[in-house]
């Protein structure tokens, strides 16, 4: 089995394609499970006996988790053996996807849901481990290649659940991520190298360090505060386009929601360029554009009379421009972070993620309130102001 230290990652050695295209498939298998309840919320509510006023628990419990992980698991990875931890967290994910199959009432399924977003930040200690492996001349190249299968598992996880419950049940879909998770614990204790970091803080001061990061490291902060904007904005598109869709413009069925949602895909080649682009040295022009670019997709919708077929093509292109751009900000991000020392790295991670988590969250609150007061003129004036105004700090730099 293969070692690598922290504060040396990968800096002899080229790293295989074959583990880059694991760690690639790892993220978007793991990232998957925070969203396959998204289009299942009513017949999830429906079985479970959850009501319509509730039933909004089933993402948000979800959500709370993957926020706790990220602040509390994720900067183990600093301290703790990475391939061990991702296990750990991984298998974690697994048991409680296996409770979520089998619920039958609210209260377990629930429960199962907050330690299935706690299972899922094992995707932000793989992140930061891909970084370790790779050399630091390719390190952009190699983080964009790992988060392309990130995005992959967001844009994919919500059409596959749709379709799998269509042809099944809800239970089936988490049935199935459970035994792919097991499967997937079994592949990478096989084939991952061994990850010794060499901080030696206490978990509690490893956590109250975090506070002196955030307040000591320029970049950090600006770099989540970008990707903030731009999270935002994403959120708020993916949350309250569905609404447009099956309203009467479109009168989309769920599952021509779900066709619509793989437009978003074509978003994910972005990862790859930003991070040679970075590798370049041009990370500043790069984040300028990726700005431009998600603001420009909510332009793009104001295009036609909506329920047209110009109208159509015009969120299509937006939802690629869209997660084009925040794609290519957040491997610009990793990036930046990633070359200021292999020690903190999964620590700068966590609270990057934290940030523009938040952000997020935020913005799918915002859309939905949006939408009910203004529509979707309301909405997209919203979600293209939020680049805008990173844009505007970005110029401060």
């Amino acid at each position: 089995m293969t070692t690598i230290a922290s504060d040396l990652p990968g800096d002899s050695q080229e790293v295989s394609g074959w583990i880059t295209l694991l760690l690639a498939a790892s993220c978007g298998l793991i990232v998957a499970n925070l969203y396959y309840a998204q289009p299942l919320v009513g017949p999830i509510a429906a079985d479970l006996g959850l009501s319509p006023q509730l039933a909004g628990l089933i993402v948000t419990m979800t959500q709370i988790g993957y926020g706790a992980g990220l602040l509390l698991i994720v900067p183990l990875g600093d301290l703790v053996e990475n391939r061990r931890l991702v296990i750990a967290v991984t298998g974690l994910g697994a048991l409680a996807l296996a409770g979520a199959a089998l619920s039958s009432a609210p209260l377990p399924f629930l429960l199962a849901s907050l330690l299935i977003g706690l299972g899922s930040v094992a995707v932000q200690i793989l992140i930061p481990y891909a970084g370790h492996l790779a050399p630091h001349a390719v390190r952009g190249r190699v983080v964009g290649n790992v988060t392309t299968g990130l995005m992959l598992g967001i844009m994919l996880a919500r059409p596959a659940s749709s379709f799998i419950a269509a042809v099944s049940s809800w239970h089936v879909v988490y049935g199935i991520s459970a035994a792919i998770m097991v499967a997937l614990c079994l592949v990478l204790r096989r084939s991952l190298p061994v990850s010794e970091p060499r901080a030696r803080l206490g978990y509690g001061k490893l956590l109250a360090s975090m506070v002196h990061l955030a307040r000591t490291t320029p970049v950090l902060r600006r770099r989540a505060l970008y990707q903030a904007g731009l999270f935002g904005a994403f959120s708020l598109f993916w949350t309250t386009v569905p609404l447009v869709l099956a309203g009467p413009g479109f009168r989309f069925s769920q599952a021509g929601v779900a066709l619509f949602a793989l437009a978003g895909v074509a978003g994910a080649i972005a990862a790859p360029l930003a991070g040679r682009i970075a590798d370049r040295g041009w990370t500043r022009p790069a984040t300028a554009f990726a700005m431009l670019l998600t603001a420009g997709g909510f332009a793009l919708t104001r295009f036609g009379e909506l329920g047209s077929p110009l109208s159509l093509a015009a969120f299509v292109a937006a939802a690629i421009a869209i997660d084009f751009g925040v794609q290519a900000n957040v491997v610009l991000g990793y990036r930046a972070l990633f070359v200021l020392g292999a020690e903190q790295r999964s620590r700068l991670n966590g609270l990057y993620m934290t940030t523009f988590f938040l952000a997020g969250a935020a913005g799918s609150a915002i859309g939905g309130w949006a939408y009910v007061q203004g529509g979707w003129t309301l909405a997209a004036s919203i979600g293209g102001a939020l680049p805008l105004l990173a844009l505007i700090y970005l110029a401060t730099e």
